[in-house]
């Protein structure tokens, strides 16, 4: 198994580069997260934010540049041993119990599974504990992604990737998950998140990125953001740096 260098960042993007024929997708990306950060990536449908996470997640290939997880090589498959992901329309087998795909998923990230560790995470998230044992065909939409959260944090994996992990939780549920969020930065965990709620991300994250047309075109604390600007609002910074971009 390839070691964790202890003095890497938690993910690197080199000159990240990406079309789908005439569409590029993305266009010499460059960005470095560091070990221990709750991280923000923002940017409108069309971005480039799907396509990036699928470069990271080695599902599809990259045409240039390089990705490093821990300082490992996206492509070898154990860069990915500390690294636990929650797709966007995230969609259980819908023949599983939650309690069976939470022992699925604890069998697939290497941990034992116990009982009383999902009934407490499914608390933490406002998951009533009756649905560890019924079906997930029987889910509403929050509760499917209250499921694959619980995943993510029972795994105790050292990277967690989630893309718009608020989607579909209602406000009690999101502020939940935004606490657990930040006790796991407070445990020395990387969070690298996506988001359309740029509220979520001025609350919690440390830092933020904007992407706009397959290129990145902020990196920084919310604040500075908004420094940037000269406003008040984060939403009015991030509007300003995607007018900017719309003109470069």
């Amino acid at each position: 198994m390839t070691p964790i260098p202890h003095a890497e960042p938690a993910l690197a993007f080199q000159s990240v580069s990406k079309a789908y024929g005439t569409t590029v997708a993305l266009e010499d990306f460059t960005l470095q997260i560091e070990r221990g950060e709750l991280f923000g990536l923002v940017g409108g449908n069309g971005a480039g934010k799907t396509t990036l996470i699928k470069c990271l997640l080695d599902f599809t290939d990259t045409d240039r540049g390089e990705i490093r997880i821990f300082g490992v090589p996206h492509g070898v498959t154990a860069s990915r041993r500390e690294l636990a992901f929650l797709p966007e329309r995230f969609n259980p087998p819908h023949y599983l119990t939650g309690r069976d795909f939470l022992r699925y998923m604890s069998e697939l990230h290497r941990v034992p599974y116990a009982e009383e560790r999902a009934l407490q995470a499914l608390g933490r998230l406002d998951l009533s504990t009756a649905a560890l044992y019924r079906p997930a065909r029987t889910y509403s939409k929050g509760m499917t992604q209250k499921l694959g959260l619980a995943a993510c944090l029972l795994s105790g994996k050292a990277l967690q990737v989630l893309d718009e992990p608020t989607s579909g939780l209602d406000p009690k549920a999101r502020a939940l998950l935004k606490r657990e969020l930040r006790d796991l930065r407070s445990a020395g965990r990387t969070v690298f998140f996506t988001s359309h709620a740029l509220a979520d991300v001025e609350e919690i994250c440390d830092r933020m990125a904007v992407m706009h047309g397959g290129r990145l075109r902020f990196s920084g604390t919310p604040g500075e953001l908004k420094a940037k600007y000269s406003t008040e609002s984060l939403e009015e910074a991030f509007l300003e740096c995607i007018s900017d971009a719309a003109v470069t």
